[in-house]
């Protein structure tokens, strides 16, 4: 079966690119000329998307509205979004990715471009097969987003969650800074690398006694380890 792409974008002329691109490469697109069409298609228990390109000029709900709901809907809050969008400002970017989309392209752009991000991002999704991991003390459950410590319940923002399941799907090998800000971030981030850092304390202290499984690696990025 097809995977399908929603594109939801207002101009005519770009939507029309995309899904004549979308087909050539053997996937389904749909096409929301709205946000509200959008969030609705989005819904849609027996079609929902394997990944979202949303448009942030959109008219009534705006993209980043949008992205902000699809986030709360358990049916989408794990959809890949790939933002499109004119606005080129890093804060435009950050804000994006903040509210959960998982790679931000700036208009104009070439197809070729969306096609490579897209299949990127469904690369990552496909590896994510992993359902659980456990060891002596920390326990994550990749699909409920529900980690433990100890038996007792740690609250993870979903930047927090992302990073910790990058962290242990590396496993055994040193993630490097970059890495982790192009697959937590989307490689469109170009902030400050404090941001990762502010992250990971975070992380550490909300994990507790369990937050010494994540080992900094001077000059390099951060390794999981496994808690005996």
């Amino acid at each position: 079966m097809l995977q399908e792409i929603l594109i939801i974008e207002d101009d005519a002329d770009i939507a029309e690119s995309l899904q004549y691109n979308f087909k050539r490469e053997g996937f389904r697109p749909v096409v929301a000329e709205s946000g509200e069409k959008g969030l609705r298609l989005a819904l849609d228990e027996k079609n929902t998307p394997a990944l979202i390109v949303l448009d942030l000029m959109l008219p009534g709900m705006s993209g980043m509205e949008l992205c902000r709901r699809l986030r709360r809907e358990p049916l989408t809050e794990r959809t890949p979004i790939i933002m499109l969008t004119a606005k080129a400002a890093e804060i435009d970017k950050i804000a994006g990715l903040e509210l959960g989309a998982d790679d931000y392209i700036v208009k104009p752009f070439s197809v070729k471009e969306v096609m490579a991000r897209v299949r990127a991002v469904l690369r990552r999704v496909e590896k994510d097969t992993i359902e659980r991991y456990e060891d002596g003390k920390i326990t994550i459950d990749f699909a409920d987003m529900r980690v433990t410590c100890a038996d007792a319940d740690v609250k993870l923002t979903r930047k927090e969650f992302a990073l910790l399941t990058y962290l242990i799907k590396s496993a055994g090998r040193v993630a490097t800074r970059q890495n982790l800000l192009d697959n937590v971030w989307g490689y469109s981030y170009f902030g400050d690398t404090r941001t990762l850092d502010v992250h990971i304390r975070r992380l550490r202290q909300k994990l507790g006694d369990c937050g010494n499984c994540i080992e900094t690696v001077v000059g390099v990025g951060y390794r999981f380890v496994e808690l005996k």
